[in-house]
């Protein structure tokens, strides 16, 4: 890969961590200033995760001075604060097709390096593949291979990393757990954790220095206070100034040396060196859009309302007129729409951080104690509670809404925040009901529903993005609108939600063809509508629609519903493959699956002729 062009004479000289440790130490600190501003320029071109990388440039390059990757493992939880990384190891160039097809993923990957051991973009789960490595390290002699895993302080607030800790501490394999705290996941870390920790910074002025017998291997000669981290069997050097490159060098080659499991503190700051993320009050731009890079606006200005925007609104209204509705979310008020609720009823809105088993069965005890709860995550996330949603909430029968954020394709964010799992896995779930809006009135009138609903829970599923014009429909039947019907009963289309538009448009193409259409958009797609079913039996052809995997989903449904039923008419289901998509535009990845208009309209010719589903690219 050729070096980065332009006003980075330093960057360009580091084509791998190599290059780097071969730089004149009084060079680094023009390497960091160029290492921001590339970060700026690049990220704001294309959209993605400025302020965590802003605040990991002098972390990064004391991992890759201290550690020798790949020969030493580096593992990041979670992969979004990599870009520093992949610039270290020799991925400028790429940063001009940063989250595009076929460009750079937004998080580590391994397809892209070597020194990209792991892909997880779900937080808290480092230090268990830290534990595991150790372990292998020790079992296959390779010990003298050191595992360092860096997570944040936001997540380790997750279940998942005190599980780990609680391995890792208890034995005396050498784990070198970094912890770069910022006071944030996007939002402020919340809860106890949060206290220690700034409890921890204010305990020890003027940041950590290596005393005499700090590379002992008596744990007790690093321990500057007894905290948390010491009480279950750590090592402890801190905290750190993380801007402070020498210091975390020195901190870093300490906690190499001692051979047993250690943490290190660094403290540092998200945003560093952009002035507009640092004063940015939310999330210090924790994600972004195009921006200007001198002011950090946004470029493109957006008239239409997005999913998140609306849903959030009309939580607001209904929090108005119920007071017994709340609303938890996983560390992520703005990004599910909640921060209005938030600021509009403090008392009623709880963020517990990234835990989302902890927030549904939390959610089941404010449902237990009357109360209608709001649990707003992404799609992906909720694959982490599915324990809970099943056994916590399902089996009581409780009222607890589930709001899907990020649902079906996400776009630029890659394989694992597709929210393309939840209709197949919330379909396994007794009495829950599933609901897919296809606009903003939808999407209002749907969330009525479901907190009207008590005798069990609710999921609403909306996509990434600006909500389109309303799709009127021509009729309703039970909670079923038909949106289209022209000539002949030959083909039902049945749509979830937000494809109501492409289903349209297909019907039209088709009924141009002479070919008798009609649109059906159940609303609550799971369980099945009888309507639905009554209406499929009238039709030679039944085709589904979904932005969610073919198996399991509302084509599975139908499909069962319709046999169960004795009904022969014949169901052709049109989905998402059953396989880790890339990173691309969300139109760009529905159209490679099939799912626009082109797409649906090409699929009932197929079927309507006998012909399998054309699966030239993979894609299904």
């Amino acid at each position: 890969m050729s070096s980065p062009r332009g006003d980075y004479p330093l960057l360009a000289e580091v084509t791998g961590p190599k290059a780097l440790r071969a730089l004149p130490e009084n060079t680094l600190p023009g390497l960091a200033r160029e290492i921001r501003a590339f970060l700026v320029d690049k990220v704001a071109a294309s959209g993605g995760h400025l302020g965590p990388n802003l605040g990991m440039v002098e972390l990064t390059l004391a991992l890759h001075r201290v550690f020798d990757s790949p020969q030493d493992t580096l593992l990041f939880d979670i992969g979004h604060q990599g870009y520093v990384h992949k610039l270290v190891t020799g991925r400028a160039d790429g940063f001009d097709r940063l989250r595009r097809a076929g460009g750079l993923s937004g998080y580590l990957s391994r397809p892209e390096s070597e020194h990209d051991v792991i892909e997880n973009s779900h937080a808290s789960t480092v230090l268990a593949y830290a534990d595991g490595l150790a372990k292998a390290r020790e079992l296959t002699g390779e010990s003298d291979r050191a595992v360092v895993a860096v997570i944040g302080d936001g997540a380790l607030t997750g279940g998942m990393a005190w599980e780990a800790l609680n391995n890792i501490g208890g034995a005396e394999r050498p784990v070198v757990v970094v912890l770069n705290d910022n006071g944030r996941s996007y939002a402020p870390t919340v809860g106890g954790l949060a206290d220690h920790l700034r409890l921890l910074r204010e305990r020890v002025h003027g940041g950590w220095r290596p005393e005499p017998g700090d590379l002992s291997e008596d744990r007790s000669a690093t321990e500057t206070d007894h905290n948390v981290f010491t009480s279950i069997g750590f090592a402890y050097l801190g905290p750190v100034d993380g801007h402070d490159r020498a210091a975390l060098e020195q901190a870093l080659s300490v906690a190499h040396g001692l051979g047993t499991p250690v943490v290190v503190h660094a403290v540092t700051r998200k945003g560093k060196g952009y002035e507009p993320a640092e004063r940015e009050p939310n999330d210090r731009m924790h994600t972004c859009g195009v921006i200007d890079p001198a002011t950090g606006a946004t470029a493109k200005k957006v008239t239409a309302p997005s999913w998140t925007r609306v849903f959030g609104e009309e939580l607001c209204a209904l929090g108005r007129r119920r007071g017994d509705v709340v609303a938890l979310t996983a560390a992520m008020p703005g990004p599910t729409g909640l921060a209005l609720f938030r600021d509009s009823f403090p008392g009623r809105f709880f963020d517990v951080g990234i835990a989302e088993q902890h927030a549904v069965t939390c959610a089941a005890g404010l449902a237990t104690g009357g109360l209608h709860p709001v649990v707003a995550l992404y799609a992906t996330f909720l694959t982490r509670a599915l324990d809970q949603v099943l056994m916590d909430v399902a089996l009581h029968r409780l009222p607890v809404t589930f709001v899907l954020d990020r649902a079906g394709i996400t776009g630029p964010d890659g394989p694992s925040h597709h929210g393309m799992w939840d209709l197949t896995l919330l379909g396994a779930v007794p009495g829950m009901r599933v609901a897919a809006p296809r606009d903003a009135d939808q999407l209002a009138e749907l969330l009525g529903e479901a907190l009207a609903h008590r005798t069990g829970p609710t999921a609403l599923r909306f996509p990434k993005g600006q909500v389109g014009p309303d799709v009127p429909a021509v009729e309703r039947t039970g909670p079923v609108d038909v949106l289209y019907r022209r000539g002949r009963r030959d083909v039902l289309l049945v749509v979830s939600g937000p494809l109501a538009p492409e289903a349209v448009e297909a019907a039209v193409r088709l009924a141009a063809l002479g070919i008798g259409v009609t649109v059906a958009d159940p609303r609550w797609v799971l369980p099945v509508p009888g309507e639905l079913i009554r209406l499929a039996d009238g039709h030679r052809l039944v085709v589904t629609v979904e932005d969610n995997i073919r198996h399991g989903g509302l084509g599975s449904a139908v499909a069962q519903a319709l046999t169960d039923t004795g009904c022969s008419v014949p169901v052709r289901i049109l989905g998402l493959p059953g396989r880790f998509l890339p990173h691309a535009a969300r139109g760009e990845l529905l159209a490679r699956s099939g799912l626009d208009a082109r797409g649906l309209a090409q699929a009932v010719l197929a079927a309507r002729a006998g012909r399998p589903l054309d699966d030239c690219d993979g894609s299904r």
